[in-house]
């Protein structure tokens, strides 16, 4: 492995520790919220950007290495892809078993 120049090794280190702060935020979302729908923002929402953080560092190093690869950008694409559709399963899940969960209808208070 040859060395990487100092900006890269600044901007690697910047995105690996980001997504660590992401992914460490998500999951205590995850683990301390107090309903489902609280808790759902932890591993959509922050998770996923900390996921993705860590990706473009793998991305750029390998790619600064010489050694270009697919391998991020496809795990990248089905998280993205993935991480919505199933939050999105996990409330309707959710609202069918719990009714009190569904929005009043429009121009109706509660």
């Amino acid at each position: 492995m040859s060395a990487l120049p100092l900006w890269a090794e600044i901007v690697i280190t910047a995105l690996l520790v980001t997504g660590a702060a992401f992914a460490l935020v998500g999951s205590w979302g995850l683990a301390k919220l107090g309903d489902i729908l609280k808790r759902l923002h932890g591993p959509s929402k922050a998770t996923t950007l900390g996921v993705g953080c860590v990706l473009v560092a793998s991305a750029l190093f390998f790619a600064l290495q010489g050694e270009p690869s697919l391998h991020e950008l496809l795990i990248a694409l089905f998280l993205f892809i993935t991480a919505p559709v199933s939050a999105h399963l996990i409330v309707k899940a959710a609202m069918r078993l719990d009714p009190a969960l569904r929005p009043p209808p429009p121009g109706e208070r509660r």
